[in-house]
Parts: C-alpha cells; structure tokens; sequence
C-alpha cells in the first residue's frame, strides 16, 4: 500500500512539474520577438540592456530581445531603416547623415546625453588646451565628422588644422599615443580609451568636445525606423519601458551592472568596465528628465552645425531624425 502511494505522489509531481513546463514554454511562444544591434562590442553603454534582460523586464512588457553585435556595426542604421533589425544603438551624428541620405530611421531615446568623443594627450606632455597643439602632430581615425569635430576645437582656441601635422592612425590609437608616434589622439573616447591608456601606465589629459566650441551633442542614440514609429508606436512604447528600466537599475548599482554584463558576455573586460561604467551613469539621463529624453534644439544645432561644415549636403529637420513622444513619462 505505501509503495503505491510512493508512486502515486511521485506521479503528481511529475504531473505538476510537467504541467509547469508547458505553461512556461507556452509563455515563452507568446513574447514578441525583436533584435537590438549594438553599435559596438557590448561594454558599459549597452549595460542598461543587459540588466533589463536579466532582471525579465523585456519579458514583463512581453518581449524576448535578441542583443547581438552585427558582423559590421557600421551598418546598424541600413539594418534598422530595412526593418531587418527592430532596434539599433547608433550616433547622433550618423542618424542626420543618414536621414540625409534617405534612409528611414530615427532616433527614439538619447542613450548618452553628452559628448564622449575627445582629444587625449599624455599628461606629462603639459599640454591643457587646443591652441596648445600647434606645432604638434595629432593621431585621427579619419573620419571625417571627427576631423571636423576636432577642426572646430582648434579654430575656438585660436588656430587651425594649418597648424597641425596630422596623422592617419586609424584605430590604432591608444598605441600610437602610448608609442609617442603623436603627441594627441582625436577619435578616443575619454570614458573608454583613457582608462586603456592609464591602465598601461601613462596618466591622460582630456580635452572635452563640447568644453571647446563643438555643440553638445548627444554621442549615443536608440534607434528604429520611421515605419515602426508610424505603424507600431505600441512596441516601441513597450521596448523604451523596458530598457529605461535597466538603464535605471544600473545608474543606481553601476558595479551591479557590470556584473550581468560580463556574466552574460565573459569577453568583456572587467576591470576596464569597472571604471568606465562610473564615467558613463551620470550621462545617462539628463536632470529633471526621463531616461532617453532629447529636445529639438539639441537636434536642430547639431544638423545646422554639420550642415555649415559641410558634412550635411542636404538639410534635415530635428522632426524626422527624432522623437521623444514614445518615451516613457
């Protein structure tokens, strides 16, 4: 008789446990699924992502999200304005050239409210400000909104790239200032590559965009296609919701952060994220606003700023690049 009633339970529980597979994995068919292209290798930018998939806060808005480096991040914003990517991380300045080129994307949340982007020097090089550089030769990726970045910098502080000798480096550019090939790089994150370069033993010196004459710009930007805003404003809504969230939840615990974003991608260097996440949380959200939050202004001086420099051959209104009706209140 107790054997019976041993099997009997054993019976229903594997009946339970059965029965709890199958709502969970009817579940799991439910969630809509959508990609996310990161615009880069994941670090602290995208750890915001990371910790709203962790903590099931996509899944809570009923979503399963793909989070993946594209085989060339350079082309997230054709992937996402195609609708072959739902969401993408870009850059400000990329979503007006291609807006300025006709492709259908924008921008629906400021990922990082302020300039990255910098001029890096050794600190023992004495050197503190542009005009300083003359004479001196600077390492660029060749990019050319970043020579003009850099072109404005000079000009604010009372030379020109005339005044310069200016090397291609690449992206070879944390060696070739630690090599002394130049005496400054243009192109380096100062939240990234000057933790890189410290790390190796030689104390920086950075120079901030926006500090030098360059309108603040927003560096880091969520993206989607113009079709999506107009034809799916709900999932859209859904995905910010989310993500704020993570973001949220990483601003309040940036070493917490770090953590799930290593664990779910163990490539990831720890130490170097560990420090750099602590530069990035403060520029995530902009005070007294909600998270993602842009303004037409901040838009409409940059395009104008890329327009007079030649960048921009066509204009582009702040509207079609941007929104930020879909963000959560």
């Amino acid at each position: 008789m107790n054997v019976y009633r041993g099997v009997g339970a054993a019976i229903l529980v594997l009946a339970i446990l059965l029965a709890g597979l199958l709502a969970a994995c009817g579940k799991e068919d439910e969630l809509e699924e959508v990609s996310l292209a990161l615009d880069w290798y994941p670090n602290s930018n995208h750890a915001g992502f990371y910790m709203a998939q962790e903590r099931g806060y996509y899944r809570d808005e009923g979503l399963k999200v793909n989070i993946y480096v594209p085989a060339n991040p350079e082309d997230v914003l054709k992937t996402v304005g195609a609708r072959r990517d739902d969401f993408g991380v870009s850059y400000q300045a990329e979503v007006l050239l291609a807006r300025g080129e006709g492709v259908p994307v924008k921008s629906i949340a400021a990922l990082v409210q302020h300039p990255l982007n910098s001029i890096l020097v050794l600190a023992e090089s004495g050197i503190t400000r542009p005009g300083e550089l003359s004479g001196k030769t600077v390492g660029i990726t060749g990019i050319p909104f970043e020579e003009a970045l850099f072109s404005a910098m000079l000009e604010h502080d009372g030379i020109s790239m005339e005044d310069v000798t200016v090397v291609n480096v690449g992206f070879d550019l944390a060696p070739a200032l630690m090599g002394k090939r130049v005496d400054a790089i243009v192109g380096a994150y100062w939240t990234h590559e000057s933790i890189l370069v410290e790390m190796q033993g030689y104390p920086v010196r950075v120079l901030r965009m926006e500090e030098w004459g360059v309108p603040d710009f927003y560096e880091l930007v969520l993206v989607t296609s113009q079709d999506t805003v107009s034809k799916n404003p709900e999932l859209v809504r859904r995905f910010l919701r989310a993500t704020a969230r993570g973001f949220a939840d990483a601003m309040a615990d940036p070493q917490g952060a770090v953590e799930v974003l290593v664990d779910a991608n163990p490539e990831t260097d720890r130490s170097l994220e560990a420090r750099g996440i602590e530069l990035l949380a403060p520029l995530w959200k902009a005070e007294g606003q909600p998270f993602g939050w842009q303004t037409r202004e901040r838009w409409q001086a940059l395009a104008q700023w890329m327009k007079d420099e030649g960048l921009l051959k066509e204009e582009v209104s702040a509207e079609d690049a941007f929104t930020s009706e879909l963000l959560p209140k």
